[in-house]
């Protein structure tokens, strides 16, 4: 199996497959080359799948337009215009504060919360429907109190968005075709 191996100084092996349905390994330092060609042999069925899925993925994607630069314009303009008022409403029911929001055109990521509470959002998210916008400034708003992932922080997005599951598959499935574009 090809793959690229990226060594730093993380404690465990892990495999990720990338935009282009590459395999990429990132293991510890002094993993030996044994050790990391056991472990993805051992995860051979769930490579295999997601190689898959992000081809066909890339597949859909071929068929979509590229956004010109005069959408992009429009759609920041409107993301400036719907994206802060929907913060506030959100960040008014969780109880929390922010600093700045600004909207860019992310390749990979929906949006972002930094430890300072700046948030970023990405100007595709006006693509997307009305109920996914929600959701990703939840999950942003959400890490201003648990900048994490952890149980806690996924109930406390799921006290406000209670399908958050469906928004997270509709991002992962639908949504990394607005990416691409």
């Amino acid at each position: 199996m090809d793959y690229t191996l990226i060594r730093s100084r993380r404690k465990t092996i892990s495999i990720e497959i990338d935009e282009k349905a590459q395999v990429v390994v990132r293991s510890p330092m002094r993993a030996p080359k044994y050790e990391i060609e056991r472990f993805l042999s051992e995860k051979e069925g769930w490579i295999n799948k997601h190689v898959e899925i992000v081809k066909k993925r890339m597949e859909k994607a071929e068929a979509v337009e590229p956004v010109g630069r005069w959408e992009l314009r429009d759609l920041s303009e409107e993301a400036l215009r719907v994206i802060p008022v929907k913060v506030k409403h959100y960040a008014g029911i969780l109880g929390v504060t922010y600093g700045n929001i600004t909207i860019r055109n992310q390749k990979t990521l929906w949006g972002s919360c930094s430890s300072k509470g700046n948030l970023n959002f990405n100007c595709m998210l006006m693509k997307a429907p009305e109920h996914i916008q929600d959701y990703v400034v939840v999950h942003e708003l959400c890490h201003r109190k648990e900048m994490n992932h952890s149980k806690r922080f996924w109930e406390l997005v799921g006290s406000v968005i209670p399908d958050y599951r469906q928004c997270r598959k509709w991002l992962k499935e639908e949504g990394s075709l607005y990416l691409m574009r």
